[in-house]
């Protein structure tokens, strides 16, 4: 499953880890992507998203038939 929420569009971070020494070796900061189920009223069926925590605290602010709203007009199919 690719790192990559699809109601904000949040993808990896790239920087380092630097050990006592100072020395630096890449790491990756991935997002805390979740695959979760959401019920929209208005398409009356169950939709599977694979958000990240932050996506999931827009979908509670906007509502799920705005964010749904939002990703058919993307072209993302649902």
């Amino acid at each position: 499953m690719a790192a990559v929420c699809q109601v904000t569009g949040t993808t990896p971070g790239f920087g380092h880890n630097v050990s006592h020494s100072n020395r630096r070796t890449k790491r990756r900061f991935d997002p805390n992507i979740q695959k979760k189920k959401f019920y929209v009223p208005s398409l009356k069926k169950t939709v599977t998203l694979n958000v990240s925590a932050k996506g999931i605290k827009v979908i509670d602010a906007r509502g799920i038939d705005a964010v749904v709203a939002d990703l058919q007009k993307k072209g993302v199919k649902l």
